[in-house]
């Protein structure tokens, strides 16, 4: 980039405030394209604590537990046989509960 040395030169005191005002610019800009949402699509989007939701209904792909993995006897949670920490009893624990 070119240096012109003969262009009066700014202090630090003008070089902050400059950059001040480009930051305050930058955050208007921001704040201004945030807030452009509609305020019955914020509504409509919004879910309150203890809403109703009987007739919401969720779709997950139940996945067989695997050769590799074990159920702990504790926690009931299917791990991978590398968390397996000890048998109690002839039952699993994992490496959390143990």
């Amino acid at each position: 980039m070119a240096t012109d040395y003969d262009a009066p030169r700014k202090t630090d005191e003008e070089e902050n405030e400059e950059s001040l005002e480009n930051l305050k610019a930058q955050h208007a800009s921001k704040v201004s394209s945030s807030v452009d949402a509609d305020e019955a699509d914020l509504n409509e989007s919004l879910e309150l604590p203890g809403a109703d939701l009987s007739d919401e209904s969720i779709t997950v792909m139940v996945i067989p537990k695997q050769a590799d993995e074990f159920t702990c006897s504790r926690c009931f949670l299917v791990h991978h046989r590398s968390t397996l920490a000890k048998e109690v009893k002839g039952q699993p624990v994992c490496n959390d509960c143990a």
